[in-house]
């Protein structure tokens, strides 16, 4: 157990995110050993939602009694100054922009889920966040070089890429449940719990596969598609049918992976048959603004805050560097030869260990060829959009989108063009301006 001398800095960029700060700031705050040496830094562009998220915070500190500091501030640059740990959860341009990149696509025809991973939507929300990120980048290599940039924001197969290419500082981990969730729902399908299982996971955020799926040195891949065979619900399931198709269990939801793959979204009998949610974003998103409400309202009464720890990954991962915890997560991060037929440079998902040793991603060797196939083509609207943000080349957005495995299935060439600059147009505030003149 390391013995404190000196504040553990947790800087939330993004803190109006009030799900990510509530949980993050819950699990810090039932770490006793942290203790008043807990620090928490709060920082939103928006000055409403951080008030909201200072109060919650102090008011976690004190219901849990772990006597944590809490901060809040305008300027990113004392937010930063001294973090050891800086959680990032931004969502540039808030519900308004992800309202235009559902809206503006559907114009043309262009159906989509969530749109914030790849896709048209997740072309433009990369376009619009990676500048943001890079500079919280180079703000941190100048204020912190020595903490870790944990982020939990979308794109992430773009975003710690961009800040490995884009500034000085390269100790970013992207952090996602998808590995997490799927594991357990896999064990669940088996009727295992997680911990008899063992896992090997790997690929890009939101199509990592399964590698190793076994009990006791068996696979269990052969129990399920047994279960899968029997199960007509499931084989309504865009995961399910990757499965069956490429022989490794995806780790993204149904929803998702649907709008990374040509051969779903534009027919109306694979959204009947799979069961494809059209817009469920965006519903979600409203969800989550009326539950944000409820939450301010709860804050502004005085009301006492039901909380559970929610072991968070970003909490883990502070946890166990600090205290020496041995334990594994899944992180995104620069490939670098973890996984052998995948460009180095590119931002990859695999299993890392952490404790007294620090973060250690785990190579795991060469993906199957079907798999690092499909994975390429993920990657070309990934590669497009990081560069022609870095090198403000505006030619690649256009290219990116029409390398787009959704976008190409529905549309022509000068249909993707057109929706690009309608896109543009539309999200010109935001973006740099070598990409909009």
């Amino acid at each position: 157990m390391r013995h404190y001398q000196a504040v553990i800095k947790v800087a939330f960029i993004g803190a109006g995110s009030i799900e990510f700060t509530r949980n993050v700031v819950t699990d810090l705050c039932g770490y006793r050993e942290f203790g008043s040496y807990l620090q928490l830094a709060l920082y939103d562009i928006d000055a409403g939602r951080l008030a909201h998220a200072d109060t919650l915070a102090r008011r976690i500190v004190a219901q849990t009694g772990s006597g944590a500091t809490v901060s809040s501030s305008p300027d990113r640059a004392e937010a930063l100054a001294g973090a050891r740990y800086v959680i990032n959860e931004i969502q540039v341009g808030g519900y308004a922009a992800t309202k235009l990149d559902f809206e503006i696509p559907a114009r043309y025809g262009v159906r989509q889920t969530i749109a914030d991973t790849l896709g048209i939507g997740g072309i433009f929300r990369g376009l619009r966040t990676i500048p943001v990120v890079v500079a919280i980048g180079r703000d941190m290599a100048e204020m912190c070089p020595d903490a870790y940039l944990l982020n939990y924001t979308n794109p992430m197969a773009m975003l710690p890429w961009a800040v490995y290419e884009g500034s000085p500082f390269d100790r970013v981990f992207g952090l996602c449940h998808s590995v997490r969730d799927t594991h357990a729902f896999l064990a669940g399908l088996v009727g295992l719990d997680p911990a008899e299982v063992s896992f090997t996971t790997a690929g890009f955020n939101h199509q990592a596969f399964v590698l190793r799926f076994e009990h006791e040195g068996q696979s269990l891949y052969p129990r399920l598609a047994e279960i899968i065979e029997a199960s007509p619900e499931l084989q309504r399931r865009v995961r399910v049918e990757l499965f069956r198709r490429f022989g490794y269990f995806p780790t993204e939801s149904s929803e998702h992976s649907a709008e990374y793959l040509p051969w779903f979204m534009r027919h109306d009998d694979q959204i009947e048959q799979f069961r494809i949610f059209v817009g469920d974003y965006l519903a979600r998103s409203q969800e989550n603004l009326r539950e944000l409400e409820s939450l301010r309202n709860s804050l502004d009464g005085g009301t006492p805050l039901d909380l559970e720890p929610a072991d968070e990954l970003a909490s883990q991962f502070i946890h166990a560097l600090e205290t020496g915890t041995e334990r594994e997560i899944y992180v995104n991060v620069r490939n670098g030869g973890l996984i052998a037929n995948l460009p180095e440079q590119c931002c990859v998902e695999v299993p890392c260990d952490l404790g007294a040793h620090g973060a250690r991603p785990r190579p795991v060797g060469a993906l199957p060829a079907q798999l690092a196939a499909l994975n390429r083509t993920f990657l070309n609207v990934v590669e497009l959009t990081v560069r022609a943000v870095l090198d403000g080349n505006k030619d690649h957005v256009y290219q990116a989108a029409l390398l787009d495995p959704n976008a190409a299935a529905t549309l022509t060439t000068s249909q993707i063009v057109a929706m690009c600059d309608d896109l543009l147009a539309a999200h010109r505030a935001l973006l740099p301006a070598a990409l909009t003149d």
